[in-house]
């Protein structure tokens, strides 16, 4: 059960990353994919998942303190494997997958058993607070 968990959140991860590229190269704004700095507007800063996570779980402030530094350090090795353009796809991919495992275990340990059962919800849920509205790009 715990590996459907965290298969479910890095696919909401990944879509994350995948919704917030496309709106990125739909607006034109921005540095090009493959210019310095142009992979950082494709991956959600810590901050905008915190958020997301506080709200939809009711995290109190010192359980947000506590998944801070984990959604920090999740989003630095995030960066740091986009914007690693010479690793092969599968390499990336199982790196990135264990990133995501190693912060689902992490915030799992901070919640409650509600707050757990939410986020179980949550993992199987479409996101537009996160992604935009992936139906229609305009809005």
């Amino acid at each position: 059960m715990t590996r459907i968990r965290a298969i479910a959140l890095a696919t909401l991860l990944m879509l994350t990353l995948i919704v917030a590229a496309q709106q990125g190269n739909a607006s034109g704004s921005g540095p090009a994919k493959g210019s310095p700095g142009g992979d950082h507007a494709v991956v959600p800063g810590a901050e905008v998942q915190l958020k997301f996570l506080a709200d939809k779980l009711d995290l109190n402030s010192e359980q947000q303190e506590k998944m801070k530094p984990i959604l920090q350090e999740l989003h630095d090795s995030t960066m740091k494997l986009v914007q690693d353009h010479s690793m092969p796809h599968q390499e990336y991919v199982s790196k990135l997958r264990d990133a995501r495992y190693g912060a689902d275990k992490k915030i799992r340990a901070i919640l409650t058993d509600d707050q757990k059962k939410k986020l179980d919800q949550v993992e199987q849920e479409p996101h537009p607070e996160l992604h935009g509205n992936v139906t229609d790009a305009k809005n």
